[in-house]
């Protein structure tokens, strides 16, 4: 895939049984795999593949990279403290979703 290619698949709304290479998430988000690399080792990313040669990942984790790329410019943190705190964010986004639910019920 061309990087022009890459920009437009990028800028589209990530389909979630689109999948990208390791190669492709590096160009996607900027970063060199050795980065990407770490950000699996904190569980920050959860590839598919034994190895990063194989790895796949899913198209949403690219836009968990932006995140945790901003949480890292904007507030500082270290990558434990990214993973912490992508998680309390998704632990959240689930918990709005449910009270959205049981309003709906309560209508």
């Amino acid at each position: 895939m061309g990087e022009r290619e890459l920009k437009i698949a990028v800028s589209l709304v990530l389909d979630e049984h689109v999948t990208l290479s390791l190669r492709e998430m590096c160009r996607g988000c900027g970063l060199p795999g050795e980065a990407l690399m770490a950000m699996v080792e904190e569980g920050l990313l959860q590839p598919q593949g034994p190895s990063p040669a194989q790895w796949r990942f899913a198209a949403s984790e690219l836009e968990r990279v932006r995140a945790a790329l901003r949480l890292q410019r904007d507030l500082g943190l270290n990558l434990a403290g990214v993973a912490l705190a992508l998680d309390l964010l998704d632990e959240v986004r689930a918990l709005r979703a449910r009270v959205r639910v049981l309003e709906q019920l309560l209508d």
